[in-house]
């Protein structure tokens, strides 16, 4: 029934191999500043009428520079060895003289996965690792491999997603076959589909891509697959129907167990109402259970049983999600599991299915509350998300319908500098900071496992970052809280700020590295933007004080400045007490972008004022000793 598929690809993967010989060694200069090429890929997905599916790959890959060795000379095949099992059919390498150099068998390592390493329950997902031997510049790789997988991610369905390597490809074949009765559904960007083919009973879906150059992608900006090219292909017909294929295995009998009903009940036996007994819950599962991270797509997408996580205290976002909602029922408070793309991806292909750039994580709704959770992310208040959650759609299982995370949340951060400057140049100085909103419990987590070293290292590197050469100690305030805001205080010497003799040019602080000066630097990282990324708004109050002892007097001052524009409201201010010798100097911003993704026209329309912005960051204020 498959002879014609197989004969397909039984062509293509020859004439892959075919082009693996000795003659591609003479077209590393095709792509000379590219570090390696995707010459030949060839991908043939067989699919059952339970979803199971046999996989055989075939790939050519050239290293055209030293650091294209490194990206060629090891493979990497992922498997899932409880449900799919990896063979090597073929593999070698060919030098740029055309001799060829076979993979041995001890070559060829199955290594574990390293997300999985510690609990037991994942301790089946594999890397099947292929050396290749004398690999150089020019010389091509070839591999190809069979994979099996038994039991599929959802029974009786398919999908697959997939974007380029960001290196150039020459050619990829991209060939889904089908039962003629399962229609497979396409997004393709950049991917060229073939006419379908039907024949004994079987459906053949190809795809074709190349590309051979690839922008560089600019700092902050969001991932390739949000605007690039990328294919997602599915036999899902539409969301509705991939949530109920996620809702339906998911029912869980363990919900009721009375070791999950008892923990609940005394975990919130005196909270005053649902928010409260909710953040208990919440603040319990982050702290106790432990989060493997093993994405949604890379094993069946059904959650261990609730009470199973609660005995075992680790799983991955499936697992943590069933366990929360089932100590909210316990607590008598509604929720239901909404998938998500975690990470840099904020939109979802127009057709379902799991992966990187499609649904790969899954969180907790909670309507009754209008709110989000994700337990997963162990350094997140309650009522907040991180910033991977934010501002993208989700698919709320029960309902089948598609929502949002919320674009935008608080964030406030205020800093107090003093510096008080001695005879000899150096001073003392005391920094005091209060993060609320979203970052404070990140910053409060980080700090909460710290070592003594750890903080005193912190505290270094404070100082270091804003260019500052001193010694400094940190303290906080309680880090035993869930929530609400975190104070950090720096005390410490700084050395040379004022010369004993001559002008000295101060940096006009008025925070150390994490400030309004570090948020202005970050925003302009790309002087010209053309891919959209990540914006995050907030508000900063900073006010510092510089002493200068007697004899040292203030030539010059930075000018106020005001800036304003359609999402910063910027203002600055500096002041000389001539009596006690004092500089005070003001700094406030409020960015407010209303989402957290910016288009490069948003850009454009905010660089000018960036840059006024970042001339008052980097302001001095000029000093000189007077003369002895």
């Amino acid at each position: 029934m498959l002879t014609h598929s197989f004969d397909v690809v039984r062509r293509l993967l020859i004439a892959c191999a075919l082009a693996g010989g000795a003659p591609l060694a003479a077209g590393a200069a095709d792509h000379p500043d590219e570090p390696s090429t995707v010459v030949s890929d060839v991908h043939l997905f067989v699919v059952g009428e339970d979803g199971s599916v046999t996989e055989d790959d075939a790939t050519v890959l050239r290293a055209n520079t030293p650091a294209g060795i490194d990206e060629i000379a090891q493979r990497y095949v992922w498997f899932d060895r409880s449900v799919a099992k990896v063979d090597i059919v073929d593999a070698y390498a060919i030098d740029r003289d055309g001799v060829r150099h076979t993979v041995s068998p001890d070559q060829i390592r199955e290594i574990q996965e390293p997300r999985s390493a510690g609990a037991p329950t994942f301790q089946d997902a594999k890397l099947k690792a292929v050396i290749f031997p004398g690999v150089g510049v020019g010389s091509s790789v070839y591999l190809r491999f069979h994979k099996s997988q038994s039991t599929p991610v959802v029974a009786g369905q398919f999908n697959y997603f997939v974007e380029p390597g960001r290196r150039p490809v020459e050619s990829q074949t991209l060939i889904f076959d089908l039962p003629a009765g399962k229609t497979l559904y396409s997004d393709a960007r950049g991917y060229v589909a073939l006419p379908p083919v039907t024949e004994n009973g079987r459906t053949r879906y190809e795809f074709r891509y190349s590309r051979l150059s690839f922008d560089r992608i600019e700092n902050g900006a969001i991932a390739y697959a949000n605007y690039g090219d990328r294919l997602m292909v599915s036999t899902f017909p539409d969301y509705a129907s991939f949530a109920a294929s996620y809702r339906e295995p998911a029912a869980d009998t363990s919900v009721n167990d009375p070791a999950i009903v008892n923990l609940a009940r005394a975990l919130t036996l005196n909270d005053p109402d649902n928010r409260a007994k909710a953040q208990t819950l919440y603040d319990w599962v982050r702290r106790n259970i432990r989060y493997v991270a093993f994405f949604i797509g890379q094993s069946p997408a059904i959650p261990h049983r609730a009470a199973e996580v609660l005995a075992n205290r680790y799983g991955d976002c499936k697992d943590h999600v069933a366990l929360y909602g089932a100590l909210l029922a316990a607590a008598g408070i509604r929720s239901e599991p909404a998938l998500i793309s975690l990470g840099s991806v904020y939109s979802l292909p127009a057709v379902p299915g799991y992966g990187s750039g499609a649904i790969n994580h899954v969180i907790t709704w909670l309507p009754d509350l209008g709110l989000y959770a994700d337990s997963t992310a162990s350094s997140i208040e309650f009522g907040y998300l991180p910033l991977t959650d934010m501002d993208r759609p989700t698919l709320l299982v029960d309902s089948g319908t598609l929502s949002r995370t919320p674009a935008t949340q608080p964030l406030s951060r205020t800093a107090r500098l003093q510096i008080d400057v001695a005879r000899d140049g150096g001073a003392a100085f005391s920094y005091r900071v209060e993060d609320a909103g979203w970052s404070a419990e990140m910053e409060r987590t980080g700090l909460r496992g710290a070592t003594a070293q750890r903080r005193g290292q912190i505290a270094a590197d404070r100082l270091r970052y804003t260019n500052l050469r001193g010694t400094a100690s940190l303290t906080t305030s309680e880090l035993d809280a869930n929530a609400g805001p975190l104070a950090t205080t720096l005390r410490g010497t700084l050395d040379n700020v004022v010369w004993p003799t001559g002008t000295t040019a101060l940096p006009a602080l008025t925070s150390l590295s994490g400030g309004i000066a570090t948020q202005v630097r970050s925003a302009l990282s790309e002087r010209v933007r053309t891919q959209p990324y990540v914006c995050v708004g907030g508000e900063f109050d900073e006010i510092a004080q510089i002493a200068l002892p007697k004899g040292v007097r203030v030539v010059d001052l930075p000018d106020n400045a005001e800036v304003r524009s359609a999402s910063f409201d910027f203002r600055s201010r500096y002041v000389l007490d001539p009596g006690t010798n004092v500089v005070q100097m003001t700094r406030r911003l409020r960015a407010d972008f209303g989402k957290q993704v910016c288009t490069p026209a948003d850009f454009d329309a905010e660089v000018a004022a960036l840059k006024k912005m970042e001339r008052d960051t980097q302001a001095q204020i000029i000093v000189k000793a007077a003369e002895r």
